[in-house]
């Protein structure tokens, strides 16, 4: 049985960041290929967070972090935080290895933009990578097309870019 819940103790927020490492080192190992180091990865991309890191962030108005389990395993995470007016960003997608093909990452996006609906935001926006294959996959399944950069990367890594958004109706 798949569940997704918002993460609020400070265990949740610690599960978060496990899930949030083995995250960093699939990008570092997915990254390799395409010319990025592990350590552009893990500057630019996929820093280190604590638990308490993460529930600074992701308890912050109009942010919210939220975990999938199958059973009672930890099975994936995704988060939201505001960008800019009527707009939040989605962050630390991930489905473990071993949870993967079982319908989570869809489960964690429906979760998310559902509580996304019953807020300001109207945009929701996506920073990824290319080699993002199955996220991408999820994302585009779920309404989001290309848009046009909301930051700037530095050039040697800009090539792995892939920027979406989509609208959100309220709740």
């Amino acid at each position: 049985m798949i569940s997704v819940l918002p993460a609020r103790s400070a265990e949740d927020f610690d599960t978060m960041a496990m899930l949030c490492g083995r995250l960093a080192q699939w990008d570092v190992d997915a990254s390799a290929p395409h010319g990025v180091s592990e350590e552009d990865i893990r500057t630019l991309f996929q820093p280190e967070t604590s638990g308490h890191e993460l529930a600074m962030q992701f308890r912050a108005p109009d942010a919210m972090a939220f975990i999938a389990r199958s059973g009672n395993v930890p099975a994936g995470c995704l988060a939201f935080g505001p960008f800019g007016e009527g707009k939040v960003e989605l962050h630390k997608f991930f489905v473990d290895e071993s949870s993967r093909g079982q319908g989570i990452g869809r489960a964690l996006m429906g979760a998310v933009l559902a509580e996304i609906g019953k807020g300001p935001a109207r945009t929701v926006l996506i920073h990824t990578a290319f080699y993002m294959k199955s996220a991408i996959a999820v994302y585009e399944a779920f309404g989001f097309r290309p848009c046009a950069p909301f930051r700037d990367t530095p050039a040697h890594v800009r090539h792995t870019d892939v920027f979406l958004s989509r609208t959100v109706k309220g709740g």
